[in-house]
């Protein structure tokens, strides 16, 4: 056999030909591919061919979509004398499993008294109004467009200035007249006086619809829970970080007379760096208990975000962290749109920015999932 038919014997089963320490000095080159050669080459390229046919299949994906057996009950807000926000509803745990019913919802926090210690990016945007908790949510609303506001009675505390029911009565009057949007009712945090101040809140507020906020095991739950049946308000069950509280509490509160419809679970959201891990744990194996047939879980979620602003990289001065300004709605954000993929409804925040952001990001979970991702990879593929 002559050296160029064992050249192309060897060629036969070669992918390609590296070449090495070679030079070649010309004036003119003119090669001739012999047909065997050419048959070589040929198949080089119909390997090639192949071999991005395969790679292009392998990089496909394929979301995983589940169909679950449960469905989350939908808490409807307000009405009477102000608007409706739907909270729950969902099927799912993902947008490409299928588009939530209701958008997440955004509701501002707003305090019975002036909160001075507030980080400055926040108290910049409302300092005009913390003497009144009427123009306090007023601004919110028609400023910063907010769909809903939470009323903090931080006021009642023994503590802080122990204002009376009659005193927090007329501020959250004053809420009520100022605005026009739906309203969460929160105490000061006291266990002994909120199951109080939340009994007059029902009250007051009778037939608005508001959501109650909070009970838990450690307070007289039965009390708000009851205000919350006479007066048809919603309450937030507050569980920390404890799938088994959790349950435990919502029959307590169910065993009260308030339905599946009536009761809005808050697992207790932990801070960006500061145990968010435990949250997004608990959140979405309540989530997911709740869509794989659990009745008991079966309510809408809420996220205390304002939380983030506890982190001392959400508001402490330092040049190399940048303006915190920009660092602390971030921080706000980020803390919240992870808590929003956990499958929480409803977020408790402060700052305007960070508020609109997260709504902006909320409305797409109920858009139709369309990924360009799998169009996007084959024409850059396609370009080689």
């Amino acid at each position: 056999m002559d050296t160029m038919s064992q050249i192309l014997k060897l060629l036969e089963k070669t992918d390609s030909i590296e070449i090495n320490e070679f030079r070649m000095d010309v004036d003119e080159l003119e090669l001739t591919i012999m047909p065997t050669l050419q048959n070589v080459v040929q198949k080089v390229v119909e390997k090639q061919i192949e071999a991005k046919k395969e790679f292009e299949s392998q990089i496909e994906f394929k979301y995983p979509v589940k169909n679950y057996v449960g469905k989350v009950n939908e808490v409807k807000l307000g009405g009477k004398n102000r608007k409706t926000v739907k909270l729950g509803g969902q099927t799912s745990l993902y947008r490409f499993e299928e588009p939530q019913p209701n958008a997440p919802t955004v509701t501002f926090d707003v305090f019975d008294i002036p909160m001075n210690g507030l980080p400055r990016p926040i108290k910049e945007n409302f300092e005009d109004v913390m003497h009144s908790p009427g123009e306090w949510a007023q601004k919110a609303v028609k400023e910063f467009g907010a769909d809903m506001i939470t009323l903090h009675l931080i006021g009642t505390d023994p503590k802080v200035k122990d204002k009376s029911l009659k005193d927090a009565a007329k501020d959250l009057e004053e809420v009520l007249q100022a605005v026009k949007v739906p309203l969460v009712i929160g105490g000061s945090g006291n266990p002994k006086k909120d199951p109080l101040v939340l009994e007059m809140a029902a009250e007051v507020a009778d037939g608005e619809r508001c959501l109650l906020a909070s009970a838990n095991l450690d307070l007289d739950y039965q009390k708000i829970a009851q205000a919350a049946v006479k007066h048809d308000h919603a309450v937030l069950s507050w569980a920390i970080s404890d799938i088994n509280m959790q349950k435990v509490l919502n029959k307590a509160l169910m065993k009260e007379g308030l339905t599946h419809n009536d009761i809005v679970m808050d697992p207790t959201t932990c801070a960006l760096g500061y145990g968010i891990e435990f949250s997004i744990d608990v959140m979405t194996r309540t989530r997911l208990s709740a869509l794989k047939g659990d009745e008991i879980l079966q309510m809408p979620m809420s996220s205390g975000t304002t939380n983030a602003w506890g982190s001392r990289e959400a508001w402490m001065k330092k040049d190399e962290w940048g303006p915190t300004k920009y660092r602390g709605p971030i921080w706000e954000v980020v803390t919240g749109l992870t808590m929003m993929l956990c499958g929480v409804d409803i977020f408790m925040m402060l700052h305007p920015l960070s508020v609109k952001t997260l709504k902006e990001i909320g409305t797409t979970l109920t858009y139709e999932y369309k990924s360009k991702e799998s169009q996007d990879i084959s024409d850059w593929i396609n370009k080689f």
